[in-house]
């Protein structure tokens, strides 16, 4: 059955347990004084979603350019497709009509009024010339990650807050346990997360990344080899929460080293890899600078290797891999909660002692957070974060060891182990007191 866009949306909306996200709030406060708001992010995250629930309550039009008609047309007359939308108008995976971006500008600079477009894209349209040179300084720009899992239950996350404070009250809390490999195979996917067992959810997710992507591909770009794309981001899901090697990943492909590094440049393109900087500080030379790899998502990582919740369970290696890139995806996504962004670095030294993520408050402030799949934590568990914290000084908020245990407790000079399960719930207040009120914009 082939829906259309309108059907699609309506559908998913049937079908699939609708979450109040963390960006509705930035959304609702974007189209207050933005012209512009592109909201981007993975293909099936709730972009579409979070795009209608707040614009169909403040009367915006919706055009979809998975729309074969739409899309002909934008791109035939992007000037006079412009000048016939509304006056609030949602338009919906925007890279696949770059023409529109110079039209947009001239509608924009024409009359200058708050919340006019609310643009969604499946791809970092920002890296488009036409996009970054047409728009600067007429809209905002939000990113929209897969669920997290303080979005999943429904509360405001107060990780990071305790993090910087450097304040973890003593506390105890039931394990994760056999739930955790769960948990990380099922990954952040509205539609996949709706499906009742893994086996499904699985499927869905290959299903995902041999449609999707290659679609997406074709909308930024033209490669000799699209059926090469799965298979890399399935090398690319075996090194997860490991140093960057771009040889280790072209080894098993016949094509060259550079056309891999394209290749993995278009993945990121996609949001479905990141590549997590070196920290660095001018107090210590001795760092390694190769990035780490992080998939976007678990539940693509786990889907694509096979990986079950059972095999996690038995398998300690893969388990310490993606649950490394899903407390690192956890965080990123709760990062929206923060009134001050935040950056994310690696840290690893030349001696081999590292830090899993180091999280940086602007310039005043630095934290650390290694990942353990135990259910214990020792001394010698704090090895990389006391190093952190020499090099990073006065500017040290705390560093926390994040375990599958059940106690939250200091080990001195601002550590704290802290249970998996404390990331991932927290003690926040419920999510509807985070949002505004949409009635509270006015356009």
């Amino acid at each position: 059955m082939q829906l259309d866009a309108s059907q699609s949306y309506d559908w998913t909306m049937r079908t699939t347990k609708l979450y109040r996200r963390f960006a509705e709030r930035s959304l609702v406060e974007a189209l207050a004084d933005s012209p512009a708001v592109l909201v981007h992010g993975p293909r099936q995250c709730g972009k579409t979603t979070l795009a209608r629930m707040v614009g169909d309550s403040l009367g915006y039009d919706y055009i979809s350019f998975d729309d074969d008609v739409a899309r002909a047309a934008a791109a035939t007359d992007p000037a006079g497709f412009v000048a016939g939308l509304s006056e609030r108008a949602i338009l919906d995976e925007i890279q696949r009509v770059p023409e529109l971006f110079t039209a947009l500008k001239q509608e924009i600079d024409r009359r200058r009024a708050p919340g006019r477009f609310l643009l969604t894209g499946s791809s970092q349209v920002l890296l488009l010339p036409s996009l970054s040179d047409s728009l600067a300084g007429r809209m905002e720009v939000l990113r929209l990650h897969p669920l997290s899992q303080s979005e999943l239950h429904g509360v405001i996350p107060d990780f990071l807050d305790d993090l910087f404070r450097g304040t973890f009250p003593t506390s105890a809390t039931s394990r994760l346990a056999g739930d955790l490999p769960a948990r990380i195979a099922a990954g952040g996917y509205p539609a996949a997360l709706a499906r009742p067992t893994y086996r499904r959810r699985a499927n869905w997710y290959r299903n995902y990344v041999d449609t999707q992507l290659q679609r997406d591909v074709r909308d930024i770009s033209r490669i000799s080899d699209l059926d090469a794309l799965p298979r890399l981001l399935g090398a690319a899901a075996s090194q997860t929460a490991r140093l960057f090697n771009l040889s280790d990943l072209a080894s098993p492909f016949h094509l060259s080293r550079p056309t891999i590094g394209y290749y993995v440049q278009l993945l990121e393109r996609l949001f479905l890899i990141d590549k997590l900087p070196p920290w660095h500080s001018n107090r210590l030379n001795r760092l390694v600078k190769t990035p780490k790899l992080h998939l976007g998502d678990t539940g693509v990582g786990c889907a694509l290797l096979g990986l079950s919740p059972d095999a996690l369970s038995r398998e300690r290696a893969p388990l310490g891999q993606m649950l490394e890139t899903f407390v690192f995806q956890e965080l990123k996504r709760q990062a929206v909660c923060q009134e001050q962004p935040l950056s994310f670095c690696h840290y690893r030294d030349k001696d081999k002692v590292e830090v899993d993520i180091v999280i940086e408050r602007g310039a005043t402030a630095v934290a650390g957070v290694e990942v353990k799949a135990a259910a214990t934590v020792t001394p010698s568990d704090f090895r990389g974060l006391r190093k952190l914290r020499k090099a990073a000084g006065d500017r040290f908020a705390s560093g926390v060891v994040l375990y599958d245990g059940e106690i939250t407790a200091g080990f001195g000079d601002g550590m704290f182990a802290v249970p998996v399960r404390s990331l991932c719930e927290g003690r926040g207040a419920g999510l509807d007191y985070f949002a505004p009120g949409r009635d509270q914009l006015t356009l």
